[in-house]
């Protein structure tokens, strides 16, 4: 037999247990995934190692109703391997003399005869043998082992295989086993790694300490993963065991002889499916290389171990030809049979009784053909294998394949779900083990292969209504999650996701239990198109909570996880969500959209080439919006992109080059960054066609000094003629290098209606001597334009943020402006100097205010201090109330102002919340002081707003 392929991070985790502090390892995978190959991979490692250790390898059928924990089953499993080591040493011993004696003859020369007579002699020496009674080899009892094993710095592991195949009488004490045995463990310092499937881990997982639990070493590395189709749900801490890696299913492939082209995935690594086809192939080396599924492999093994039994029947009875074949479709009919009388009560084995009715140990009955060896012949070929007080399939996922063909499906739904949900109070026979599932599942499968996907889809839609009735049903919930991991592809039954992926929303937002079945990663291996599938999670992140409230998997990062994997084929999916705008329930403030830009962004670094071509290809705003963080943070690969699309026979790329071009070009850094825009641009120029793009393209050349020089009058042309595509900061590097022409150019700007853009671009321009002259050009611009004032304004507000050091340019450009400025103009200035502001142009803003308020008496300016004055209110009410006390004694000089200033009042306190109250706070704290002030209908109307009564 061909030894197995090693699953080396299953070695390491193994390994790690052994090493840890932690008493048991839950090995949980799904029938076929290897669970009984590995283990006894790891006992051959123990045994074999330079220090080998002590390994005592027990099955669920070994176990007995009354066991109290693992320690009885171990007790009897170390009696009988004393009985067998003390025979042997008897035996050696009792037998060596008299076998000397009746074969001496055969050793002096008689003949053959002879010979043969002394090895039957020795056989029945060791027959004999095994009647003597054992020597006294002293306390061999678990405890004593585990002691000393112990001592020897080598603890005793148990390995338990199949725990599911326990007694039922002990399956329902499993709470009361499971302490016992933890307090055995406890006690004793042995080990336990316990094989089994994720239904049965589930509930006996959860029964041990989780202190004692082994954890792999990490989410990430965490050995072999439940691929899909087998994805288990939130379990207990355990090891999960699946299918084989790619590389290690290609080397099982290779060490089996199957070529690449006949199983596909995820069959292509399912561990028994590919052993089952290697027995098929040596059995049948000239076979076809025809493409096949589990189910193929399964029938066509099933077909040869039933083709075995009828030759070795027929050679013990004397039959050839057609009688063998007649003679197959006869056991093939017994083995059937047996699996329909499995599904009966119990673990799903065969009792003594009822696997002698199918297979007789003597004569046969006529049906049958007649003959005799049907039991010994079964067992021989291995289809079926002893288990305790009966017999069970060798292989459990070819059991439950074979049974599900034999359940009668509306029944056992009726029984398992929907007798509860139409009668919930009514008498239910003794539950079945969840472990059970597979014959359902199979029997589901079956119904799709044998009437068409439509009828699975009803039933399973029937299942998720009953869920909907009853969210607790485990059955409801798990069995529909098994099949559609299983079916060969879930395309058909996408109305139905669709509409669990609603249900599951609306049960977390009515803040139902949402079944753990349905998880992230259910959604994450069904066998989907990935459009279809990331469709899904898109609806499903809906469902997720905030991370500090779920403490579980989330649908968005199951979207991350799947980016990371595969981030080329992952992006134009994730580009999709841009249109939903829905708010996330986890985060109010942001949209599916806004996820989704943020995991392209977070995730980038991959595929980022990629990312900017899928961006420009959504030709969406919030595709712009992350080109444009892309454009700061990534400059780099946003130049590579302007590269490609400059040269790109797309008109709408070259829009894209000349766009993404502008706003990298403030953040590059390098030399080969610059090299590429400038390439880009130089393209561009080149294509006389494209003529609405030059001035983005001279923008571009007019930033590199090495071709500032040549193309700068042909810039500062297009600028002055107001090309939307140059932007005014593209010049302002040209001011350190060619000062008058740019500002001349400006000059020429600034005379166009559109100048807004290019005076607060000139507020950047720090460098003192041009700061100068740039003030004055500014002051020159609004002495033509008094329209601009809302810019200028703009332009003095950034100005201020510079601090201290732009008080030498701004003192005489607002001093003058507000000396011989228009009534517009110092309005405009007025709403930024009363502005609060950073500290840093705090004190700059103030004495420029006061000098506003020493000189101006226009009512339009002073009710732009006060507006501004209320919006300090609720930062800074002292601040707040001095300006607003301050402009009030300056408007009342008039009776137009005093006017103003009261229905500035009530205007205010209509329209900015809070600002009524405090009013009425001031005027009741200092009524004499406000009394010049406000004028009393204004105090009647801040009565009102405010709710509170103002003393005149």
């Amino acid at each position: 037999m061909l030894a197995p392929v090693e699953r080396g991070a299953l070695v390491g985790e193994f390994a790690a247990f052994v090493a840890g502090g932690a008493a048991v390892l839950g090995l949980v995978g799904a029938p076929g995934s290897g669970r009984t190959t590995e283990l006894a991979a790891l006992a051959a490692r123990r045994h074999r190692g330079a220090e080998p250790a002590p390994t005592l390898w027990l099955r669920g059928a070994d176990l007995r109703d009354d066991d109290g924990s693992v320690a009885d089953a171990a007790r009897r499993a170390l009696a009988r391997a004393v009985r067998i080591v003390a025979a042997s040493d008897r035996a050696a011993g009792a037998c060596a003399q008299a076998t000397e004696d009746r074969t001496g003859s055969a050793e002096r020369g008689r003949g053959e005869g002879e010979e043969r007579a002394g090895r039957a002699e020795r056989g029945r020496c060791d027959e004999r043998s095994r009647t003597l009674p054992p020597d006294d080899l002293g306390d061999t009892s678990p405890e004593r082992l585990a002691h000393l094993a112990r001592t020897a710095g080598r603890p005793l592991l148990l390995l338990l295989d199949g725990p599911e195949e326990m007694p039922p009488v002990l399956a329902h004490r499993l709470a009361e086993w499971t302490d016992g045995t933890a307090a055995w463990l406890r006690e004793t310092g042995a080990r336990l790694v316990v094989a089994c499937r994720g239904e049965y881990w589930e509930a006996a997982g959860a029964g041990f300490p989780e202190e004692m639990l082994h954890r792999p070493a990490s989410a990430a590395d965490a050995g072999p993963r439940f691929p899909e189709g087998e994805t288990p749900p939130l379990l207990p801490p355990c090891v999960h065991l699946g299918d084989l890696r790619e590389d290690e299913a290609r080397q099982a492939r290779a060490r089996y002889r199957i070529p690449e082209a006949v199983l596909q995935d995820p069959d292509a690594r399912h561990p028994l499916t590919l052993r089952l086809l290697s027995e098929i192939r040596a059995a049948h080396p000239d076979a076809p290389d025809t493409p096949l599924d589990r189910h193929d492999v399964f029938s066509a093994h099933l077909d040869l171990m039933c083709l075995r039994i009828a030759v070795r029947l027929a050679a013990e009875n004397g039959l050839r030809g057609t009688a063998v074949r007649r003679l197959a479709a006869k056991v093939s009919g017994q083995v059937h049979e047996a699996a329909r009388r499995s599904l009966g009560p119990g673990q799903g084995e065969l009792d003594r009784k009822s696997f002698e009715a199918v297979f007789p140990w003597g004569q046969a009955p006529a049906r049958l053909g007649g003959g005799t060896g049907w039991a010994s012949a079964v067992l021989t070929e291995g289809i079926l294998v002893p288990a305790a007080g009966g017999y069970r399939f060798a292989h459990e996922e070819l059991a439950d394949w074979i049974q599900g063909m034999h359940l009668d499906l509306d029944e056992a739904l009726r029984a398992l779900v929907h007798r509860r949900r139409t009668h919930p109070h009514g008498e239910h026979p003794l539950p079945v083990p969840h472990h059970r599932i597979g014959p359902v599942v199979q029997a589901l499968l079956l119904l799709a292969r044998q009437h068409g996907t439509r009828e699975l889809a009803a039933r399973l839609e029937e299942l998720v209504h009953a869920l909907e009735d009853d969210p607790h049903s485990w059955w409801a919930a798990r069995l529909p999650a098994e099949v559609l991991l299983r079916v060969p592809d879930a395309t058909p039954y996408t109305p139905l996701l669709r509409h669990l992926t609603d249900r599951l929303v609306a049960w977390r937002q009515q803040a139902r239990p949402v079944p753990t079945a349905f998880g992230p990663e259910f959604w994450t291996s069904l066998p989907l198109p990935p459009d279809t599938r990331f469709d899904l999670l898109r609806r499903l992140v809906l469902a997720d909570g905030p991370p500090h409230e779920t403490g579980g998997p989330r649908f968005l990062d199951a979207a991350a996880r799947l980016l990371t994997a595969d981030p080329t084929a992952v992006q134009p999916l994730l580009a999709r969500w841009f249109d939903d705008e829905r708010p996330l329930p986890a985060a109010p403030h942001a949209t599916v959209a806004k996820a989704a830009q943020a995991l392209l962004h977070t995730h980038r670094h991959r595929a980022l080439d990629d990312l900017t071509e899928v961006l420009v290809d959504s030709a969406h705003v919030r595709a712009d919006e992350l080109l444009a963080v892309l454009a700061e943070d990534e400059p780099s690969a946003v130049c590579r992109a302007v590269d490609r699309w400059a040269h790109d026979e797309r008109p709408a790329r070259r829009v894209a080059a000349v766009a993404y071009g502008l706003r990298a070009a403030p953040h590059v850094r390098t030399e080969a960054d610059r090299e590429l825009l400038r390439y880009a641009a130089l393209a561009l120029l080149a294509r006389p066609a494209d003529c609405t793009l030059h001035g983005g393209a001279l923008a571009l050349l007019v930033r590199d000094p090495h071709t500032r020089d040549r193309h700068l009058p042909q810039a500062l042309g297009h600028f002055a003629a107001g090309d939307p595509q140059l932007p005014p900061d593209a010049l302002v590097p040209a001011l350190a290098t060619h000062p008058d022409q740019v500002l001349d150019a400006f000059r020429a700007r600034l005379r166009r209606p559109d100048a807004g853009a290019a005076l607060r671009t000139l507020a950047d321009v720090i460098t003192p001597a041009l700061a100068r002259r740039v003030a004055a050009l500014v002051r020159e611009a609004v002495e033509r334009r008094p329209e601009t004032a809302a810019d200028v304004a703009a332009y003095v507000d950034r100005r201020l943020e510079h601090g201290p050091t732009a008080r030498t340019v701004l003192l005489p450009l607002v001093g003058g402006l507000l000396d011989g400025g228009t009534e517009q103009v110092r309005a405009a200035l007025a709403a930024v100097l009363a502005a609060p502001g950073t500290p840093a142009s705090r004190p700059l803003r103030q004495e420029l205010l006061e000098l506003l308020l020493s000189r101006e008496q226009d009512p339009s300016v002073l009710m732009a201090v006060l507006h501004a004055a209320a919006s300090l209110a609720e930062d800074d009410s002292l601040v707040a109330r001095g300006l607003v006390h301050r402009t009030g004694l300056l408007l009342v000089r008039t009776p137009e102002g005093a006017t103003c200033f009261d229905r500035g009042l009530v205007d205010l306190g209509r329209h900015v919340p809070g600002f009524a109250a405090l009013v009425a706070g001031w005027l009741a704290e200092t009524p004499q002081e406000w009394a010049a002030v406000v004028g009393p209908s204004a105090r009647r109307m801040i009565e009102n707003l405010a709710g509170v009564r103002v003393p005149a």
